[in-house]
């Protein structure tokens, strides 16, 4: 399963970044596969390793804001692994295909 969320402390002010921070730490000390972009913290895993993981980051952005917005998409796929990566290989591959094409040829 791969789990791309955003947690976001409401009331706080613009500058949001240390509660998410906070947030991500709790991803990357997870040891789950995962990434962070401008818009979401993604993992990967089992339901049981990636639900606690997201609700454990929901937690960490409650110690600076006793109100949280939280966006999850889940994508829940049996017997994939390494999905984080290979969405994206697959992606990278495609548009490699679309350049040695040429603009004429797109």
């Amino acid at each position: 399963m791969i789990v791309a969320f955003s947690v976001t402390p409401l009331g706080i002010g613009e500058d949001v970044g240390e509660a998410v921070a906070a947030a991500v730490k709790v991803v990357r000390d997870s040891g789950l596969p995962n990434r962070t972009d401008a818009m979401f913290t993604t993992l990967e895993g089992d339901w049981d390793e990636v639900m606690p993981v997201v609700r454990a980051a929901i937690e960490a952005v409650k110690a600076h804001s006793n109100r949280v917005s939280t966006v999850i998409k889940i994508d829940d796929r049996v017997g994939v692994t390494g999905g984080l990566t290979a969405k994206v290989a697959s992606v990278e591959r495609h548009l490699a295909a679309l350049e040695d094409r040429g603009p004429a040829n797109r």
